[in-house]
């Protein structure tokens, strides 16, 4: 639709010189996603794979966990008072059959583990409501061990891929990015948005219209921090790995340890440090420990 970026007037000052140009910017517009009709969320995104990140949304709130369970996306007419349409609308509808989930309406949010909750609270809700289980033996000698083991050599090279594939920030340098890797390091998909989660939904999303859910190969990596909507969205996607170049938040860490995924962050270069989840690695050197 052509608006992910657009150009501001800017005021430039470089060394005491002061000039004026045309500077490109990142979009940011409120996206209503409303399921059967009835509101359920508003989410502030860069357009662009709006259907994705609707149907990603309802993953990680354990709405949706296939293909089969969507009915359709659509862009809501007239959405102005004018009746023109500003594609910042978009109508969910499960398939028959599909249970709705409990929408609080006279506050118009879904009441989900990323809404209103905190602590335990938060990581029962993610335990009681994921459909699949990432949780592997801790022996990666087990023949039954991890699907995923990962060579540290291999997640020092995903920043660089990552950042190579955002081509919406070498433009204006204020998005986010998430992708999908494989245990190889062979980028499968990547997303931008302005919101770190909506990159993370965008990609889920995809991965159910293509019916590739639970993404029980994957390592998902994310720019900047991890936080526990981050971790969450993980889980609930079915994914075994989540790296990120900066911290994880200390609820991101319980979530990680307590289902079982591997939660990497500070990952720049050769340097890394594991939070949970170590038996995915291919560790050759018994580590310190404090």
């Amino acid at each position: 639709m052509g608006r992910v970026t657009e150009r501001r007037r800017v005021l430039r000052l470089r060394d005491g010189a002061v000039s004026t140009r045309p500077d490109t910017l990142v979009a940011e517009e409120p996206l209503e996603i409303r399921l059967n009709g009835k509101p359920l969320a508003i989410t502030m995104r860069t357009p662009g794979d709006d259907f994705a990140l609707a149907a990603g949304f309802l993953v990680s709130e354990g709405v949706l966990g296939s293909a089969e369970e969507l009915a359709n996306i659509v862009y809501c007419a007239g959405a102005t008072d004018e009746g023109v349409n500003t594609y910042n609308v978009v109508d969910v509808r499960l398939a028959p059959g599909v249970p709705l989930p409990d929408i609080a309406l006279e506050r118009n949010v879904y009441t989900t583990s990323s809404c209103g909750l905190c602590g335990k609270a938060s990581l029962d809700a993610v335990r009681t409501t994921a459909r699949w289980s990432i949780e592997d033996p801790e022996n990666p000698a087990d023949p039954a061990g991890p699907r995923v083991l990962l060579e540290p050599s291999v997640l020092s090279g995903l920043p660089d891929t990552l950042r190579a594939s955002q081509r919406v920030f070498e433009r204006t340098g204020g998005l986010h990015a998430a992708a999908l890797f494989t245990a190889e390091g062979e980028l499968l998909d990547v997303r931008e948005d302005v919101g770190r989660h909506n990159a993370v939904d965008k990609l889920v999303g995809r991965a159910l219209q293509q019916g590739l859910l639970p993404l029980s190969d994957a390592v998902l990596m994310v720019s900047g921090r991890a936080s526990f909507e981050l971790a969450q969205k993980a889980v609930m996607a079915g994914i075994p790995v989540l790296a990120a170049v900066s911290a994880p938040s200390s609820l991101a860490v319980d979530l990680a340890a307590e289902s079982g995924l591997t939660l990497v962050g500070f990952l720049r270069g050769s340097s890394m440090n594991v939070y949970a989840g170590e038996h995915r690695l291919a560790l050759r050197t018994t580590a310190g420990r404090a």
